[in-house]
Order: C-alpha cells, then structure tokens, then sequence
C-alpha cells in the first residue's frame, strides 16, 4: 500500500467515456502514488484499456478529471505534450517501425522530442537494450525478432523518453507462451527499480509478485481494490471471484 505522506502522481476522479452508446467508463476514480506498481484486471470490454488509454490522452474522456503529476488533462496540445513526456506506455501490438532498424526505432523519440544529439540517444538507446537484455539486436530490423524481443524494444522505446510513469496495455497478450515470461521479467526488473507502474494483464503469477494494489474491473466501473494476497485469496465481491475462477482455474 503507499505510505503515508506518499505523493498521488496520477489522481482519476469520477471519469467516464462513452464509445456511441456503450458507456466504457461509469465514473471510475482511482489514485496511484509515487512508485506505486497497480495491475489493472478484469474481463474483455470492462474498460482497463480505456481507463490507461484516458491517462495519457490517447482517448478523450468526457466526465471527470485526470491529473498526472500535476498536470491537468484538458486535452490542450500543452497538456498531452507535457503528460506524453511523464508517461510511458507499451500496447499489445509492439507498433515499430518496420523500415527502421531496433536502434533507429529507440532514438527516433529523443532525437526529435527531446532534441537530443544522435551520439546521445544511441548511448541512451544502447543502455536501455542492456537493461531489456537485449543489446545484440541493436542493428537488426524489427521483422527479423521474434515477438518477446519485439516487445522489449517496445519497453526500451517507451524508456528512452525517460518517464516517471509507465502504463502498459495487455503486453504479453499477443505473444507465444514461451515469450511471456522474457517480457514480464523485465517488467518485474522496471517495478523493483521504483517507477509508478499501471499494468493491464491477467497474469497473476507477475500481479502477485508485483503490485502493490489489485484493481478489479467490470463493467466500466471498478468493483474493488486491494494488496494482491487479500485480493487473491479472500475477495470481496461476487463478480472477482467469479472472475478470479475462471482466469485461476482455466
């Protein structure tokens, strides 16, 4: 749980979004503190994606406000430009640049956001390919790694802009079962580093090892919250534990 006197870094109160007439997000309000590590879980169309998806301004959400590190998100250009340097995030797809080479893909961002020297952003990108472990893939272009490499490029891509809050989106959702554990390894090596982390994934064995806080969507609204061994063993509602069965026991 965060300590006391902790700082909030992301504060969601009562936001919601509608897609046409599904509502995707009933007033969700939720708090992360500095260095805080959430997992975000629930059953498909229960709004996780969109709730991370409002937190960096990629969806607009229409009720309720959104303040990232102090920065209010009213969808000003000033606004999402200012919370895009803060906030990280890795998708289900890896979305690299196919003509470009790992390297190439790693410093397109500091190179034309943060005005960085070439010399620089591929020291830069070079330290982050050590620490996703792989800095031998450095010259080789996307379409020749495999699908958990890809998605540790996507991870140092998102590192190289050097955020203070990393979002992550279902990462391990679209790769082979031999893959998930390399990416969730260095996922797991981010969260014991210190950066605020909110993830979106079913798997558990990461959420127990990782999170501070278990957050259980349904429905566009979140149903309920705890530190993973409460939430594992002993949740509250009905619908988590119906939920937790069938991803436990599947």
């Amino acid at each position: 749980m965060p300590l006391s006197g902790t700082e909030i870094v992301i504060q969601i109160e009562s936001v919601s979004k509608r897609f046409g007439d599904f509502e995707a997000l009933k007033g969700v309000s939720l708090d992360v503190a500095s260095g805080e590590r959430v997992v975000v879980c629930g059953p498909s169309g229960s709004g996780k994606s969109t709730l991370i998806r409002c937190i960096n301004g990629l969806e607009r959400h229409e009720a309720g406000t959104i303040t990232v590190d102090g920065i209010t998100l009213d969808h000003s250009a000033d606004s999402l430009k200012a919370i895009k340097v803060k906030v990280g995030m890795v998708f289900q797809q890896f979305n690299l640049f196919p003509h470009l080479t790992v390297l190439e893909n790693l410093t397109l961002g500091p190179i034309r956001a943060r005005g960085m020297a070439k010399e620089d952003a591929d020291a830069l990108a070079m330290r982050y390919l050590e620490r996703v472990r792989i800095p031998e893939q450095a010259d080789k272009y996307p379409s020749k790694l495999s699908g958990g490499q890809q998605q540790r490029v996507a991870i140092a891509r998102s590192l190289c802009m050097e955020p203070s809050i990393m979002l992550f989106d279902e990462p391990t959702s679209a790769l082979d079962p031999e893959m998930i554990n390399e990416v969730l390894d260095v996922m797991t090596e981010l969260a014991t580093s210190g950066m605020t982390m909110i993830c979106v994934t079913h798997e558990t064995g990461f959420a127990r090892k990782v999170a501070d806080k278990m957050v259980f969507m349904d429905q566009g609204e979140i149903v309920e919250t705890g530190d993973p061994e409460t939430f594992f063993t002993n949740p509250e509602s009905q619908r988590c534990r119906d939920f937790l069965d069938k991803i436990l026991h599947h």
